[in-house]
């Protein structure tokens, strides 16, 4: 199986899956410490992108992975609503037992694999034709991944259940999205 990826438009999707790539990697700069968008300008709302991917690489038999964007069961939920085949979840698992790193002061490292902290971890130094395209925050140590797991698969049957799919796969055609204008929404909440 050849994962390939970042890519955020259908176009690129297609191509990938065309060149012989089986799985896409969607999102540019939705992660919660990725930094992309304000150092290089490039990103693309991460829901209408997993939308617009999902498509254009379903229509090849290719499949996508939602990478980034998610902090709660609710926005993976939405993920595979909008057409996602599997669902990224970084900061989401992160602070875990089952996370490397170690525990100082309850808190725990979580930094983004483009940030400063990965490239001098895995190539020794940061690279110089390269900008820091994350940053490392401290995040609260959660113990066992396991209470968090059970959430996240909690809130996804919730969602089949509530929107009639009776599979996860089905949850693409039983879903519609609303655009809420906050205006609106704060006056009538």
């Amino acid at each position: 199986i050849i994962i390939a990826g970042n890519v955020i438009t259908p176009e690129m999707t297609e191509q990938l899956i065309i060149r012989g790539a089986d799985i896409v990697k969607c999102g540019i700069g939705p992660g919660s410490v990725c930094t992309t968008r304000t150092m290089t300008g490039v990103g693309y709302p991460q829901l209408s992108g997993i939308m617009e991917c999902a498509d254009a690489a379903h229509g090849l038999k290719g499949q996508i992975i939602a990478d980034g964007g998610c902090r709660t069961p609710g926005d993976v939920s939405k993920a595979f609503a909008a057409g996602a085949d599997y669902v990224m979840l970084g900061g989401m698992l992160a602070g875990h037992d089952e996370c490397s790193g170690e525990i100082e002061n309850g808190n725990m490292i979580f930094y983004g694999m483009s940030s400063e902290e990965a490239q001098v971890k895995y190539y020794g130094e940061k690279q110089k034709y390269r900008a820091s395209e994350g940053k490392a925050v401290q995040v609260p140590y959660r113990g066992s991944v396991e209470k968090t797991i059970e959430e996240i698969l909690g809130g996804l049957r919730s969602s089949c259940t509530y929107a009639g799919a009776e599979t996860l796969k089905a949850l693409p055609k039983c879903t519609t999205f609303v655009k809420v204008n906050r205006q609106l929404n704060e006056v009538f909440n």
